[in-house]
């Protein structure tokens, strides 16, 4: 198995994002743009670096205008570090609340055809991915 770093997935993931990875509720709200390739990708990217690296899942509620948009993923690695590779999807100052640790899903229910595709993606650019731990 390779060596991974962060710098590599974050690349790889850049070149990776697209709209048959979105998550539906974002595309269906405001679509999918190459300009904003992280929008949509939060939760099947946090479970990727999960797979990866390990960690923690972390989740917080977005807020923008005092209403509630969903939900933002991201992960803290074994080392305590937050890493999160897709907060630029934010750029008109959306609010992220504390975070809460959460449980992996033990299925992804709609997004699982999208977490493949883009784990597909990326295994062709960086080569094989390991599993869910």
């Amino acid at each position: 198995m390779p060596p991974w770093n962060l710098l590599d997935l974050d690349e790889a993931l850049r070149d990776s994002w697209a709209a048959d990875t979105c998550s539906p509720d974002d595309l269906a709200r405001v679509g999918w743009q190459p300009a904003n390739p992280a929008w949509g990708h939060c939760d099947i990217t946090a479970l990727v670096v999960n797979d990866i690296f390990g960690g923690d899942l972390m989740v917080g509620e977005v807020w923008s205008a005092g209403e509630r948009h969903g939900f933002h993923w991201w992960n803290r690695l074994p080392s305590g570090i937050e890493v999160d590779l897709t907060r630029e999807q934010f750029p008109l100052g959306q609010t992220v609340t504390e975070p809460r640790v959460v449980k992996r899903p033990q299925r992804l229910l709609r997004r699982t055809a999208e977490y493949q595709t883009l784990r597909e993606r990326l295994s062709t650019r960086l080569g094989p991915l390991p599993g869910p731990a």
